[in-house]
């Protein structure tokens, strides 16, 4: 069996990482083949303009009877909660406040979300509208709905 040199060892490397990484992917840096591949720095720039309200997890489940959407919101207050509904879409939108953060010289980490969340989905089954209840619980918003009956569907005739 013949003996690769180290140079067709790095040009594997470079054509095994062209191929993992796809032929238009940019993130990839232009490399000359004697040097690794170094990601690009990430920068500490945040511009205020382009900040996007962060979206709000939600688990979605039905029973016999109801259709529950549950969501993870703790540490937000009932009153910093907007929940509407408006043609089978559901929106929440609220608000998460981190505290007075005055005195805060330096953070160390900060991984948190904090400012304004939001969420609209489209309810995966009928639902009766003027039938809900909105309740949160230890950081838990559950929203219950009444589903309507298949019967209760109305039936159009097409002519």
């Amino acid at each position: 069996m013949a003996r690769r040199s180290r140079d067709e060892d790095l040009l594997m490397e470079d054509e095994l990482t062209a191929a993992f990484l796809g032929e238009d992917d940019d993130l990839a840096p232009a490399n000359d083949g004697d040097a690794p591949a170094v990601a690009a720095e990430p920068t500490d720039e945040w511009d205020e303009e382009e900040a996007v309200p962060g979206q709000l997890a939600v688990d979605v489940y039905e029973t016999k009877e109801k259709l529950v959407v549950k969501a993870r919101t703790a540490g937000v207050n009932k009153n910093d909660l907007d929940v509407s509904i408006a043609d089978n879409t559901l929106s929440i939108r609220g608000t998460l406040s981190a505290g007075n953060e005055e005195d805060v010289e330096n953070y160390f980490v900060q991984e948190c979300y904090w400012g304004e969340f939001s969420r609209s989905l489209a309810l995966p089954v009928p639902v009766k509208e003027d039938e809900i209840e909105a309740v949160l619980k230890d950081g838990v918003l559950t929203i219950s709905f009444t589903k309507m009956k298949q019967d209760s569907v109305k039936k159009i005739q097409v002519l």
